[in-house]
């Protein structure tokens, strides 16, 4: 059984700024064509772009995939974290 206390690492992965894989993801706060907000083990994560939306997304493992024009990723408030919320369980 894995220690929770552990922080496990964050990967985010850009493939030609059409594609964005992300691992380490909490919770969703909120999302649309323009930006996605979101919690990761490493903070709040803000992506800002054009025509966005998520692919997918795995509760037990926290992976997200992304596409559309991605324009920015930027890190915020590192204090936030917890399990994925109501929002967040809709892309298992």
């Amino acid at each position: 059984m894995q220690d929770k206390s552990i922080r496990k690492d964050q990967n985010l992965i850009l493939e030609n700024r059409k594609k964005l894989c992300i691992s380490g993801v909490t919770d969703v706060d909120s999302f649309d064509e323009r930006t996605i907000a979101l919690y990761t083990e490493l903070g709040e994560l803000t992506i800002h772009g054009k025509d966005l939306h998520i692919d997918s997304m795995s509760v037990e493992t926290g992976d997200m995939s992304i596409t559309g024009e991605i324009w920015s990723m930027i890190y915020g408030d590192k204090d936030r974290k917890g399990p994925l919320s109501a929002l967040g369980r809709l892309f298992r």
